[in-house]
């Protein structure tokens, strides 16, 4: 059989054609990946399904997420803490635990944690948190209500007044809340900075109505109140 150099060529070029498009279009195939590392240093990392539903971030101080309510970012007044968002199955904030402390450059020690669990498109229902500033230490367990309606109502609103001035914010937002409803804090139980230990419950509207009170020196009460705040009746111990 006589060799032909013309024929080999346009097989050759046939056969790198071939080989060239199988390798260009396996790559727009996805397929599963697994790594393992040892260790990993990174500011944050962003936990998704496999649609690009966020579900959980991990971040260091300065790659805190904003509020994010179905995938949309907005501006966080004061998130600048380490710690981990859990977000819901449509990718909206539903809790998560933030912590931090440092000694400051005139020897004075800070500490902070917290731990939350928020309501459908609302805030905090449950947080447990401690703080210490200095010789000052405290710690809470808060239960809250929250009225039917988006947090994003509130993050509009405030949006639309951020230009006026500080006590013209307070009364709009004032009268915002008692159109809409506004957060009623149900229970605390806490240690409060002066080293005193305390149960309080409240009524729907946030009024407490009876207080369990261990004061600093040690000695113990019980208040029934009104929901003007007046004590109706109250257990001490005898002296």
């Amino acid at each position: 059989m006589k060799f032909n150099s013309q024929r080999f060529l346009v097989l050759y070029s046939g056969v790198l054609t071939a080989v060239f498009a199988v390798t260009v279009l396996s790559g727009f195939v996805k397929s599963p990946q697994k790594a393992t590392f040892e260790e990993i240093d990174v500011q944050r990392i962003n936990l998704r399904e496999a649609d690009g539903t966020l579900r959980l971030v991990i971040n260091s101080a300065g790659k805190a997420p904003g509020i994010i309510i179905k995938g949309k970012e907005y501006p966080h007044p004061d998130r600048k803490a380490a710690g981990m968002i859990f977000f819901n199955d449509e990718g909206t904030e539903n809790g998560g635990l933030i912590f931090g402390g440092e000694k400051n450059a005139d020897g004075s020690k800070e500490s902070h944690g917290h731990l939350s669990f928020d309501a459908y498109e609302q805030d905090q229902t449950m947080a447990l948190s401690s703080h210490q500033v200095g010789n000052k230490r405290s710690s809470s367990l808060v239960f809250t209500d929250y009225p039917d309606y988006s947090i994003l109502q509130d993050i509009q609103f405030m949006a639309s007044i951020k230009d006026l001035s500080k006590d013209q914010q307070k009364a709009r937002w004032a009268a915002y809340q008692q159109e809409h409803g506004k957060p009623a804090t149900r229970m605390v139980l806490g240690r409060d900075p002066d080293n005193s230990v305390a149960l309080s419950m409240s009524d729907e509207a946030g009024h407490p109505r009876i207080v369990m009170k261990v004061a600093p020196d040690g000695s113990p009460s019980l208040q029934m109140l009104d929901e003007h705040g007046k004590v109706t009746g109250e257990l001490v111990p005898k002296k």
